[in-house]
């Protein structure tokens, strides 16, 4: 087959880091692709098999340092060999690329507003600064991103919306092609299909191909033409989305599917009898409903009670605005949430990309502190305390944050980063620490201990980090976990791998988690109760079963009904 009028084409691209030349594998090995004018091909597979290396190869965006071979074409011109005049214009106008992480995108010392007025005008200088605004702000409410937002800073604003911002980048210039890496890792359901809908839209409309990068096999099932399925450098398998998970050939496709469909398994479900037999999973539904019949039959006091808290952000203005104006702006990001949390309990909160959820899991560590209302964990209040009373509690109450490489320091090894927190508290000397560092690093699977604890976070792959930072939390014996999106950034797999080893580590360590996420199926497959949180507020809570079954809210209901299935493509 000829690709002389295909939009795009990756012909048997190669690609090595320096650092791994000389050894054996490719990070990128013998790959090709095409799309047409209008595609939409999802890029899938595990953290560490080369995704966003294509990605980033495909537009030159990897260092000079790095080895790359074969042939990537755009309408016919070959990438490589375009001069700096032409690569730039390539970039933003005919290729427009959506990074994973939005920081690395947006300058925090430029509003958003700029970063619109800039983009536009460094590619289109004949328009004036009137009329970038007006196309900037189209395409920002376009994401759901309010005019009023125009002059604010990138660390105003969520993860979520964050993205949202680099999202409407991208979009601003019209371009031929996107590659969206993992474009809706930190935003919840309702926003993510508003986006991918968007840029479908865009498909349809403009001739624009999509590239999707993503572990989200749920979500390429929905929005992709094609599926592409990459391991260990290589392209396994790829097809129509439908033939694909319908009838997968590769065993590494084949377990994706088991994986994820483990997840979103409901009772009783057979949406897994053509990928394999998965009788031996444990019943999810099954459960969840045993351990609320032990919470219910238990006698003892919640573990934390949040009683009408409340955490409230004035919004910067200039010196004569603080002078002048009476009323000020504020946003309301926690605004009067209960709930009580028991002993041994799982409880989900989900609600969109800066509903308050993150504010609220750092209100209640009392991290950041309390606008109003009460935070009682076993009885005392904390928001009554001092810092230094509220730490040593603080060693009861630890976090597991979504981004596991930006919260481990790159220059501590895998064994300081485990143990800091022992001598942080006056737990223990340092022979002491290691001996137990070393049992929790087997205990969480990162095994040979003695090997992993000499590593460096840059040497571990996601999967990996994680459990390193689960084993940092869990290493000064914890009540409370909160858990603050652990695993979306990960693949299906490695999803499952990791919410299996916190279940179990929850039944040998007696532990309570209050578990964040925007994904809907992990919230059913691993809490016993759902809170669901909109603009500051929980406007319903219950036990899993009836939040999926009969959900009360409309908002409920609509993040229900936005949440991509995988099982509904089978």
């Amino acid at each position: 087959m000829t690709n002389d009028y295909a939009l795009f084409s990756v012909e048997n691209l190669r690609v090595a880091y320096p650092q791994r030349r000389g050894q054996a594998g490719w990070a990128v090995d013998g790959v090709s692709l095409t799309l047409q004018p209008g595609e939409k091909l999802g890029l899938v597979g595990e953290s560490g098999c080369g995704k966003s290396t294509l990605g980033r190869a495909a537009m030159r965006l990897l260092p000079e340092s790095t080895l790359i071979e074969g042939r990537v074409c755009f309408a016919g011109e070959s990438v490589f060999d375009m001069n700096a005049s032409r690569l730039r214009r390539f970039r933003g106008e005919a290729v427009a690329l959506i990074f994973q992480d939005p920081m690395t995108r947006l300058d925090p010392l430029m509003t958003v507003g700029e970063h619109c007025i800039e983009t536009l005008q460094a590619h289109r200088p004949n328009l004036s600064k009137a009329q970038a605004k007006k196309r900037a702000i189209e395409i920002l409410e376009a994401v759901k991103i309010p005019a009023s937002r125009w002059s604010q800073f990138p660390h105003e604003f969520s993860g979520g919306m964050r993205q949202r911002v680099a999202i409407a980048l991208a979009l601003l210039l019209d371009p031929k092609l996107i590659v969206a890496d993992e474009p809706t890792t930190s935003l919840d359901v309702t926003v993510a299909a508003q986006i991918l809908q968007e840029l479908t839209r865009l498909c349809a409309e403009r001739g624009t191909a999509i590239l999707l990068i993503s572990h989200d096999l749920a979500m390429v099932a929905e929005y992709c033409d094609r599926i592409a399925v990459m391991y260990g450098g290589k392209v396994v398998e790829t097809g129509p989305v439908q033939e694909v998970f319908q009838q997968p050939q590769h065993e590494y496709t084949r377990s994706l599917l088991k994986a994820a469909l483990h997840i979103q398994k409901e009772e009783g479900s057979s949406a897994t009898d053509c990928v394999t037999d998965v009788t031996d999973v444990t019943d999810v539904t099954d459960r969840g409903e045993k351990e609320n019949y032990r919470l219910q039959s238990s006698s003892n006091s919640p573990l934390l009670t949040v009683t009408n808290l409340q955490q409230h952000y004035s919004l910067e203005s200039n010196l004569l605005e603080q002078l002048f104006s009476r009323k000020r702006d504020v946003i309301k990001a926690v605004d009067g949430v209960n709930f009580e949390l028991e002993r041994g309990e799982i409880l989900g909160l989900v609600g969109e990309s800066g509903c308050g959820k993150s504010t609220l899991s750092r209100t209640i560590l009392q991290l950041i502190p309390s606008t109003g209302g009460k935070v009682e964990f076993q009885g005392i209040d904390l928001t009554a305390l001092d810092r230094d009373a509220v730490r040593k509690h603080r060693r009861q109450m630890q976090m597991v944050f979504q981004d596991p490489h930006a919260c481990l320091n790159p220059m501590m090894t895998v064994g300081q980063s485990i143990a800091d927190p022992l001598f942080i508290h006056k737990l223990a000397k340092a022979p002491e620490a290691k001996r137990q560092v070393m049992a929790m690093l087997e205990r969480v699977g990162l095994t040979p201990g003695e090997d992993f604890f000499r590593r460096y976070p840059g040497e571990l792959s996601g999967g990996q980090q994680q459990r390193v930072a689960i084993a940092r939390a869990l290493i000064t014996r914890p009540q409370l976990i909160i858990c603050d999106e652990p695993v979306s950034m990960l693949d299906a797999s490695v999803q499952t791998q990791v919410l299996e080893l916190m279940l179990e580590l929850k039944q040998e360590f007696n532990l309570t988690y209050l578990f964040i996420t925007h994904d809907l199926w992990v919230a059913r497959f691993f809490c016993d109760r759902i809170a669901v949180m909109n603009a500051g507020k929980i406007v319903e809570i219950g036990k899993t079963r009836d939040i999926f079954t009969n959900p009360q809210h409309p908002y409920t209901q609509q993040l229900l009904q936005a949440a991509p299935l995988l099982a509904r493509t089978n």
